[in-house]
């Protein structure tokens, strides 16, 4: 069973989020300062989600509260129900329709060249539209462990067989990249197909994945 849409619904799924580097990226990256400067603790023995659920707070805290949307940690996605549940590390969520979510995945890379479960992520679930299905972009982050993060980058565009393309404003400076690409939609179903994905590198170094 999927969501039941209208035409008013498609419409504001696609006006949303226009311009989401300038707005939501720049709260990942106030967090992302925010966790550098002053290190949580974090498990180990689960450093994806330990790091994921911290940066979410971290988000939460460089919000003002005014903003149109909210974040959360851990939130399903009800359109796509296929199995398992398809569930977001982290989303921005419109507070005036809680289906609309603009989401971000989360993967650890232990080294710059560890990439093959970030690409997984991006071709499985993102450009088969089970992630993001109303949305024309998403975001993964890479929790980079050892390593470049340009090697990191140059990789991945590779392995994609696309080009990663500079971030403009404030985030020119940063290790964030975009990729291009043209999903195909389930038919009959009126998700964007054109669909851009943000990629940031965030460097965690120091940090090692323990069982």
């Amino acid at each position: 069973m999927t969501i039941p849409t209208d035409q008013a619904f498609v419409a504001l799924a696609r006006a949303w989020m226009q311009a989401p580097a300038d707005t939501l990226l720049a709260l990942v990256w106030t967090a992302y300062d925010d966790m550098r400067a002053s290190p949580p603790s974090i498990d180990t023995r689960d450093l994806e989600r330990s790091i994921t659920q911290r940066m979410a707070a971290r988000i939460n805290d460089a919000m003002s509260g005014d903003e149109p949307f909210r974040v959360q940690h851990g939130a399903y996605e009800h359109e796509t129900m296929a199995a398992p549940p398809p569930q977001y590390d982290i989303a921005f969520v419109l507070r005036s329709d809680e289906r609309l979510m603009w989401p971000l995945e989360a993967k650890v890379l232990e080294t710059a060249g560890r990439i093959s479960e970030y690409l997984e992520d991006v071709r499985r679930q993102f450009l088969t539209c089970r992630y993001a299905p109303f949305s024309g972009s998403a975001a993964m982050l890479g929790y980079l462990l050892s390593g470049d993060t340009s090697e990191a980058l140059d990789g991945i565009g590779k392995k994609l067989g696309c080009t990663l393309h500079p971030v403009g404003g404030p985030s020119s400076t940063r290790a964030h990249r975009m990729s291009y690409h043209v999903r195909t939609p389930p038919p009959g179903k009126p998700y964007p197909q054109d669909f851009t994905c943000h990629h940031l590198m965030l460097e965690f170094v120091g940090l090692k994945r323990h069982s």
